[in-house]
This record gives structure tokens, sequence and C-alpha cells, in this order.
């Protein structure tokens, strides 16, 4: 998939969005509850710490009060193994986040919960502890996200901001997901074993800005689908590397 061609042909709709006051949301075509939170994983095939992550990861998953995502990254190609999901945005947008922060800590594995705190990504106990104070602030239950396919779009309704927030903006990601991906590791740390990733963020790209009022986003439904592409993340984040404040992650088939 040419993903480009996708941000492109969004860019084009977004900039004629209506209001989502202005077109009901189909009923039982919208997404249920907000998510609690938002778990992104940077993670590495050839980082021999990774693979306990990995497994949690698919636990938080399984939740569905959570979107909990892998975002494999390319800085430890050298050691012997090329990563064959890592995407070197992926490796960008992990950078972003330490430098918004102020701390500079990249490493894997590395959880980031709501776009806010960062944690061990193979300890449970930090990522729930990281849930609950982030939820005490909001995070992606701020901003409601609903989505609804019809025959040839994929659409989003983005509400509007909190009654009494001061005013801000927000950039709109969307990814297309691999719910699964299992791989032979044949060098680097973790050679001879086969290791399984959850939710693989293929093209985490921004396509569009929130300034508070409601919109809808209508895409391509051809445009995004794949063989190997199951899903659709969108995430609705202060700035670009800020606090989650909206989120849903939705099939596309």
């Amino acid at each position: 998939m040419r993903f480009h061609k996708i941000l492109l042909a969004a860019l084009l709709i977004i900039a004629g969005a209506l209001p989502a006051s202005a077109q009901e949301v189909p009923v039982g075509q919208q997404t249920g509850k907000p998510p609690k939170a938002v778990i992104e994983l940077f993670t590495s095939q050839g980082c021999s710490s990774c693979p306990p992550a990995d497994a949690l990861l698919k636990t938080f998953a399984d939740d569905p009060s959570v979107i909990a995502i892998s975002l494999p990254v390319d800085y430890w190609n050298y050691l012997g193994w090329k990563d064959t999901f890592a995407s070197p945005r992926n490796t960008e947008r992990q950078r972003n986040y330490a430098r918004a922060r102020g701390d500079g800590a990249i490493y894997t594995p590395q959880a980031v919960v709501n776009g806010i705190i960062p944690v061990n990504g193979a300890s449970k106990d930090e990522i729930e502890q990281a849930i609950a104070t982030t939820s005490k602030a909001g995070g992606p239950q701020q901003i409601p996200v609903r989505f609804w396919q019809e025959r040839n779009t994929l659409n989003f309704a983005l509400g509007q901001e909190e009654q009494g927030h001061a005013p801000r903006e927000a950039t709109i990601w969307l990814g297309v997901v691999q719910m699964s991906g299992s791989v032979r590791i044949r060098g680097g740390e973790n050679a001879g074993k086969d290791l399984t990733y959850t939710n693989i963020v293929h093209e985490l790209t921004p396509i569009g800005i929130w300034k508070g009022q409601p919109m809808q986003v209508q895409l391509p439904r051809a445009e995004m689908m794949q063989a190997n592409v199951q899903k659709v993340v969108v995430l609705v984040q202060e700035g670009r590397s800020g606090p989650i404040i909206g989120a849903t992650m939705a099939g596309l088939w």
C-alpha cells in the first residue's frame, strides 16, 4: 500500500469536512465506549529484553477498554538482524516523545501511556499505574471519536472541546494495523526464537488538525485495504507529541 496516497486523499477530503453535527452517525455503525488508555509499545526484534513486553502487550490488547499497539523501531538493526516490521517513523515518534518530555529517554521495550508517561514495557505494574495516573486527567476519553463504514468510505466524527477547557489544537493520526504477526528470528540477540507481535502499526501518519470544534473525516476505503492489515487506529493528540485526548481502533473487514 502506498500510504502517501491515503494521506493525500484524506487531506483533500478534510479540507471540506463538515461538522459532525451536520450528519447523523448510522445506528449500529459507531464504536462503543471511548478507551480508558492508549498504550504504545516501542519494541524491536533485535532486542533481547523485548519478548516479555510483546507478550504483555497482548494481554492489554485483549482488554476492550484499552488500545494497545506495537510500534517497532529500527535503531537496533545493526545488531545482526533487521526488524521486519520496523519503521523509521516509529523511531521518530519515540524520539519526538523524548524531546517533548525533555528527558531524552529512548530504549526498548518502552511503553508510552496516553501520550504522557513512559514506562518499562515489560512491567505490568508500571503500565497499570501509568493508566491510573493519566486517567485522572481524562486521557483519551476527553474527545469522543466515532467510527463507521459506508460502501466506499471510512468515516470518523470527532467531538468538540470539553466545556470550560482552554482552547487547544490536536493532531489527528491515522494508522493501519496488522492484528498479529509471527517471525522466526535468524540473527541478533533473539536468534532462533519464534516471536509474535500484536497490533502492529504500519505508517502512523498525521492527516489533519482538530481545533476544538466537531468535525468529520472521510477516507477512501479502497486505499486502505491490503491483505496483512485488518484494523485502523485514530489518535487525537495535543500538538504532535502531547497527551492523547481521543482515540479509536476499528476493524476494516
